[in-house]
């Protein structure tokens, strides 16, 4: 018998959801990363939620797909720094930690999480 995806191991949708339903509020609340988000409508955000839902299901092996855009689009411009990385994955630890997460499912995530960062960080030109 094969090992369960990640997808599963989690819980499945509803777990990721839940995830991300206590983690976008984090994301709009950090001092460090409320700026990104102060321009959002309501729809914005539940498109913002969905999106984050559709990815994380579909990195963990599950059955959704992703049609949004690349990382490295979506964040282009935006100057996101080593410190907003940072932020961002406390955040997500927090999330995983509230969620009493195990210790290997966390660690799961914040490597799926981790795989994304050089797309999103602002590299200086030159």
């Amino acid at each position: 018998m094969s090992e369960q995806p990640l997808y599963q191991r989690l819980g499945g949708y509803d777990a990721v959801a839940a995830a991300t339903d206590d983690m976008i509020p984090r994301l709009l609340n950090d001092p460090l990363l409320k700026p990104y988000f102060d321009h959002m409508s309501q729809d914005g955000t539940r498109k913002l939620r969905q999106h984050f839902v559709d990815f994380l299901v579909s990195a963990a092996g599950g059955p959704a797909y992703y049609i949004g855009r690349d990382m490295r689009t979506i964040h282009a411009g935006m100057g996101i720094s080593d410190a907003d990385w940072e932020a961002f994955v406390a955040a997500t630890r927090a999330t995983l930690q509230q969620l009493h997460v195990p210790e290997r499912e966390s660690g799961e995530v914040l490597a799926l999480v981790e795989t994304t960062k050089q797309e999103i960080l602002e590299h200086p030109v030159g």
